[in-house]
């Protein structure tokens, strides 16, 4: 334990810091509305599985699974202070950049809390390397796998985000799992104890 373990200030700033994290869960994918898709999923559903798709994908990489998973359960935190923004609103709107919500965040958590999020949430904003590289793959093979199931409930206007997504990929282990996942349906998992 630090020497601000039992410091009841940074103990209440870091338990703020994750009831405000539990906003996440309650907060929809933004950009999903513009497809038609009237209940999206939540910004934490999206989060935890570009989670387990980055530590996955490092594994395949040959890179830092845990490293990787940390950083895709940070990307997107801030979404509880600016919202889920979609990219055409982008254009129009001027934000601070995910480092500066972050650190303002977590200005009342404990020092370590705060550094050791703040340094995750800056080397995927900006870090290169390939744990960097399989992370932003996982974000956009989850956003390709979330269209492809939207695509079979019968949302039909979702081809860009698969289009977009699976060209953005830059890995051979993202790529080859996005060509996977385009072509079986979204319970061909089930065969696995069904056979």
């Amino acid at each position: 334990m630090t020497e601000h373990s039992g410091d009841t200030a940074a103990a209440r700033g870091t338990a703020g810091f994750l009831r405000e994290m539990g906003m996440l869960k309650r907060a929809k994918r933004s950009g999903w509305w513009i497809a038609g898709v009237k209940d999206p999923e939540s910004i934490a559903e999206h989060s935890f599985r570009v989670g387990v798709i980055g530590a996955v994908l490092a594994m395949m990489e040959g890179a830092d699974p845990a490293q990787v998973a940390l950083m895709c359960l940070f990307h997107d935190t801030q979404e509880t202070r600016v919202g889920d923004i979609p990219h055409i609103g982008r254009r129009y709107l001027t934000a601070a950049s995910n480092e500066e919500v972050t650190r303002d965040q977590l200005a009342d958590a404990h020092p370590d809390v705060a550094a050791g999020v703040q340094r995750v949430v800056d080397e995927y904003e900006n870090g290169h390397g390939l744990e960097v590289t399989v992370a932003h793959d996982a974000d956009k093979l989850e956003c390709l796998l979330q269209a492809v199931e939207y695509r079979e409930q019968g949302h039909q206007n979702v081809q860009n985000w698969i289009d977009t997504s699976k060209n953005s990929l830059k890995t051979a282990s993202a790529q080859a799992l996005a060509e996977a996942a385009l072509t079986m349906t979204s319970v061909e998992w089930q065969q696995t104890y069904l056979r």
